[in-house]
């Protein structure tokens, strides 16, 4: 998997002389992230840290955990792997379920293999849909701002500890 660009100093300031002349590019994306958080096996997000108050929260206020998640080009968690979720979620609202997420998604397939999206954002639980915002990414997606419109579609805290989310994201970049 390609995760870093190939082009070095010299290259990436030619692409910056350009880029007064470059038009930008509107992309839309859509897959799923499949986050499993619990259980046995195939763990790929991990608690990492915890305050005294998580366990007794029902908001599980200070649990901080890293992720690896894979992106699918389909809802269901056999389909195509086009990426991974590289980055971290803390619970961070004390009265309600909400996260920070800073996360990168790393496309490893396709046009966009080897490029990034930054998100930073809170990620509340209660919205059917969550806008976070695009604050910048790698490769074919330098400079890049925009939104991802996620959607939960499963989340099962009690027996599978899994969740899939549905993402559209719409990324301006050059």
């Amino acid at each position: 998997m390609a995760h870093c660009s190939n082009e070095g100093i010299k290259e990436v300031e030619e692409w910056f002389q350009k880029l007064p002349n470059a038009k930008e590019k509107v992309t839309k994306l859509h897959f799923f992230f499949h986050d499993r958080f619990a259980g046995e096996q195939n763990l790929t997000a991990v608690r990492v840290a915890r305050a005294s108050v998580t366990d007794t929260s029902a908001t599980q206020f200070g649990l901080v955990s890293i992720m690896d998640d894979p992106l699918t080009e389909g809802f269901e968690p056999t389909s195509k792997e086009i990426g991974r979720a590289q980055g971290l979620y803390a619970f961070s609202g004390r009265d309600e379920m909400s996260m920070l997420m800073a996360m990168n998604l790393v496309f490893t397939t396709g046009d966009f293999n080897g490029s990034t999206l930054t998100i930073l954002a809170r990620n509340p639980a209660g919205p059917p849909y969550r806008e976070l915002p695009i604050i910048g990414g790698s490769g074919v997606f330098r400079l890049a701002r925009g939104v991802a419109l996620a959607q939960m579609h499963e989340f099962n805290l009690v027996t599978t500890g899994y969740a899939i989310v549905e993402y559209d994201v719409v990324v301006i970049h050059y």
